[in-house]
Formats: C-alpha cells, structure tokens, sequence
C-alpha cells in the first residue's frame, strides 16, 4: 500500500527537522497515538527503523545503539504505561550522557485526570532520567507553528549541548491522513561552541541589538565599535544596554512611531546579545532576515522569530573572531539610522508637565558616573524616548518586569557604591508597593528618589493600551486609581521627613524648573532625598501619544486611523 506522509503539521515539522539535523535512526515500539510519525516514517528511506515490543528493551537498545554508533537514537512509543518503561533506559542514557530521544503520542494532556483511557500524566519525570522535556501542541495558526519549531529544535540540540543527555517530546495525534508528498522545509537552528568552525559572515545591513546588559567595559565597547568599522552596523540600544559606544542608536523613538514604519528596521542579520529588554517598540518593528544570538549559556532564546545560530560564547570572543572576517568599510545603515533619530528627535514636540518631560529636563543633568535607577513601565519608557550624552549606569528590573521591588534595588545598589549617587525614578503604584524599603536603616544619603505620583496606574490608560477601550472605568480596577490618599500632598512628605529624608515637591513645570538643582546636585547631603513630582495622568497619555507621532507616513497613519475608529466602535 503506497502511503505518503501525515497530514498532521507538527508531525510534519518533528519530520523535517529530524531530517534536517541528521537523525536516522529509530527504534519503534507498537501503538496508536504515535503511528502519525511511523507510519510517516517507514516510508522514507532516509531513516534507519527498528522494531521492539518491549519499552524497557527499546531503550536499552538505543542506549548501546547510541553508544557504538556515537549518534543520537529517537524512541518511540504511544500512550498508557508504554512509556513508563522507558525510566529504566533514560535512567542510564542520563548518567552516561546518551543522546536518546523519546517521542511519546499522546491525545492530548487535556485528556489527564478525566478518566480518559490511555491519558496518564507525563508533566513531570524523575530528575535523573531526561535534561528536557516539551509537550506539543496542534499547528492551528502561524504561532502555533513557530513554537513547534523551537521547542524541537530546542529538544533536538539539547541531545548534545554541555555534554548531552535524553530528551523527551510528547507528540500529539490529531490527524491519521496520508496524502502530504514532500515535507515543509522548515527553520534548522544550529548551536556553535568556540571551539567549533564557525560560519561565513554575510554581507549587507547589520544590526545588533543589546537588551539589559551589565556596563560595558572599554575592551568590550572598543571590540564592538571594530566589529562596527567593519560590518556596516549599528548598534539598537535602550537605557538599559549598558553600551555607550560611537554606533549606538537609542533606537526605541524611531521604532515607537506608530504612523510610520522606518526602513531601517529592516535588517540582513541581526545579532543578538543581552537579556530581556524593555524596548517592546523596537522588539515589535525589527524585521531581520535571520538572528544570531550571542550569550554563554548557550540557549535557545528566539525573541524575534527568526533565529538561526546560536553562540554558546563570550560576547568578547564572538566579537573578536568576527571583527574581520568578511569586512567592508561601508557606514551606510549607521548613517541612516543616526540621521532618522537625529531628524526625529530634533522634532520633539511640545508636551504637558509628566513624566517624560521630566526625563527632557533632566537627561544632561543627571551627573556623569551616576547610575540611574528606572521603573516599570512609564518611567522607562519616558527614559528610553530621551538621549543622554554622558556614561550613566541605568539600571531597570526587567528581568521580571515587575513593579514591586524598585526602591529596594536601588538601595542595595547604593549600599554596594557609597560614594556614587543613585537616582530613582519611579511612579506612585511602584514606589508605595515598594514603601517599607524607606525604612530600612541602611539607607544612605546617596539615594535620591524622583516620585512621579499621577494617582495611578497611567499605563493602562494610554491610548494604545487593552484597557482604553474601557475609558475612564479603567480607573476603578485596572488603572487601580484612588489609592494612596489620592496625590495627598502631605501624605509622602510627612512619612519620608519623619524617617529622616530630605523632600521636595512640585506640581507644574515652573515649580519642577525652580527645585531640580537640589535634585541633581553633584554636592553630597546629610540625607537621601524624595522629590515628589504631581503629574496628571491626561497629561501623561497626551505625552506618550505626541513622543509615538512625531512622524508618519500616509498609508500608516490611515490603516491605524481605521484601527483605533474600529476600536473606539467596539467600546
């Protein structure tokens, strides 16, 4: 009987990529939930099957098959208690670091615990008999299909990766048609050691893009602005990249227009390095045509869809074998990135007191060697809209992206460096969830806090945001406004005096322009300080809105026009 392969489109992509990565060899045990991917299977010639009755002996099998042939062995078997004796065997592949990989069927993990026949839990595994486990789902849109390619890749390369180890896939069976002749060609993602030949360099616009990232050193600035001469890159940073170089692009204000779509998002390679990053604008406009992502650990990190290498290096040595290799004296994308920011940030636009006005009046003066501390979510992306000329250490807590423990951050950090001032700038809901902090006796006099108290929550109210459609019944519970005495203007004061902090207040421009001196002084004070800035919320949103529509094009501008008359329809 001539049969081609599954229909099913994540049996389809396990398929692919098996291929893709040169895995042959198969040790088939009998059942329903996985003949997907036999049947599919036994009529390629390109894989090497073998059949065993026995779970407990299939693995054993692929544990000396994988041991003598030094290549990975895929297991596989359906549902039930089949897959419970593969312990035995993946207990030994664990130990002598086998390659082994078992793809289990399954009809689904919404079946377990419903008296569903067959539908066994396999969510969680003895620690020492698999280094990863992932549980697929159906392909029913794009993204489906994206995260199935990076869960197996994933699964695929952690076989070998620090030495290697068994890996499992539970693999779903929705579709028992044959009629797919040639398989998808999918994305193969690849993992490179230093020691390893690494790939050819290509040619065209380079981007390199820096999410959170401790300072840079001069050694590690230097190597990327070589890298730089050569490449013709630019460097996408946010405040929080910590790269201060001669390619840096603060690139979040070309990326936050929302009526125009920059043709310098628009990348050959971008590579990536850092950690998460609070630049959503720029995440959300970069269209490269492959990622290179660059980081020690060595893990699959896929943040804009398109990667193909991964680095498992120092960025140092990354930069330094690359430095030359391929090289052009070119500076056009730079170019073309720095005259768009410079062209969009001489037209900033005039804006009410908030919060981003703030950060324009206090970029230059934030004194050189500082280090400036930023919350959730306002206050650093009013930050990322403004240039600061000078090396700022800016530190952010997105690495968990939460509003609850900024001040205390920020009071470690000034426990570490004494002699160095820390500025904080951080929003009302931020700072009194964060309010015991100010108590603690160890606070220095080298903290200084600038509380932007609009009275609440002004992220869920700009005009981009879920909640807008809500209006102003936002307020009540999701913007939670109406807490912390609603802007009293004694409550924050008598509460930072009595603990021995110096305090501050303004309520307008004017009064802002006649205190921050004393903010930003360089001269050191007896006591930390909380300077209360009161904004209104309506000012806050009217200020994101000008900063995101500085520029625009035509058919942008319409096709979000006809979003947001939609939108304000639905409401």
């Amino acid at each position: 009987m001539k049969t081609f392969y599954t229909d099913d489109k994540t049996t389809q992509i396990v398929l692919s990529l098996l291929k893709a990565h040169g895995i042959r060899k198969i040790i088939v045990s009998p059942g329903t939930t996985n003949v997907a991917l036999v049947g599919s299977m036994q009529q390629d010639e390109f894989f090497d099957m073998y059949s065993a009755v026995d779970e407990r002996s299939a693995a054993y099998m692929a544990c000396g098959l994988a041991y003598e042939s030094g290549e990975p062995v895929v297991i596989t078997c359906t549902e039930a208690t089949a897959s419970r004796n593969y312990f035995p065997g993946l207990t030994e592949a664990y130990y002598r670091k086998l390659p082994i990989l078992a793809i289990t069927g399954t009809h689904g993990s919404k079946n377990v615990g419903h008296l569903k026949p067959q539908s066994i839990d396999r969510s969680v595994a003895p620690n020492d008999t698999i280094r990863m486990s992932i549980d697929l789902g159906k392909c029913q849109e794009p993204t489906d299909e994206w995260y199935v390619n990076v869960k197996v890749n994933e699964a695929i390369l952690e076989l070998t990766r620090d030495g290697g180890g068994p890996v499992h896939i539970n693999l779903p069976f929705s579709c028992n048609t044959y009629n797919t002749k040639q398989l998808p060609n999918v994305r193969v993602i690849k993992r490179f050691k230093r020691t390893d030949n690494l790939p050819p360099f290509p040619c065209g616009r380079i981007a390199i893009f820096i999410g959170s990232h401790k300072m840079m050193n001069t050694k590690e600035v230097e190597l990327i602005d070589s890298f730089c001469d050569h490449h013709n890159a630019a460097v996408l940073c946010d405040k929080t990249s910590g790269y201060y170089g001669r390619y840096r692009i603060d690139y979040s204000l070309i990326a936050a227009q929302q009526s125009y779509n920059s043709p310098t998002a628009n990348v050959d390679l971008l590579i990536h390095i850092g950690e998460v990053s609070g630049d959503t604008y720029t995440q959300g406009k970069l269209k490269a045509k492959e990622t290179w992502r660059v980081s020690d650990d060595g893990l699959i990190k896929d943040t804009f869809h398109t990667l193909k290498y991964v680095f498992s290096m120092e960025e140092t040595e990354f930069f330094n074998f690359y430095q030359k290799n391929s090289a052009t004296e070119s500076k056009e994308y730079f170019n073309e990135c720095k005259e768009e920011y410079e062209y969009i940030y001489g037209k900033q636009p005039e804006i009410p007191y908030s919060n981003i006005w703030v950060a324009k009046m206090l970029c230059d003066k934030i004194p050189e060697g500082s280090y400036l501390h930023l919350s959730i979510f306002n206050s650093l992306r009013s930050w990322n809209f403004i240039k600061i000329t000078k090396p700022v250490y800016t530190i952010c807590n997105v690495g968990g992206f939460g509003i609850d423990g900024p001040m205390s951050t920020a009071i470690g950090a000034t426990l570490a460096h004494p002699d160095i001032l820390h500025f904080l700038i951080i929003g009302d809901l931020a700072f009194f969830y964060d309010l015991n902090s100010l108590g603690n006796r160890h606070v220095n006099s080298n903290l200084r806090i600038l509380l932007i108290n609009n009275g609440r929550g002004t992220e869920f109210r700009k005009k981009d945001h879920a909640c807008a459609v809500f209006g102003d019944d936002a307020d009540a519970f999701m913007a939670a406004a109406g807490h912390f005495g609603c802007q009293s203007k004694t409550l924050v004061r008598d509460y930072v005096q009595n603990l021995g902090f110096d305090y501050m207040q303004a309520s307008s421009k004017e009064e802002f322009l006649n205190l921050y001196k004393g903010f930003t002084s360089l001269q050191k004070t007896d006591k930390p300080i909380v300077f209360e800035a009161f904004t209104d919320y309506r000012d806050e949103t009217t200020a994101v809105d000008a900063y995101r529509h500085i520029v625009k094009d035509s058919i942008t501008d319409l096709t979000n026009k006809v979003k947001h008359k939609l939108k304000s329809i639905l409401s």
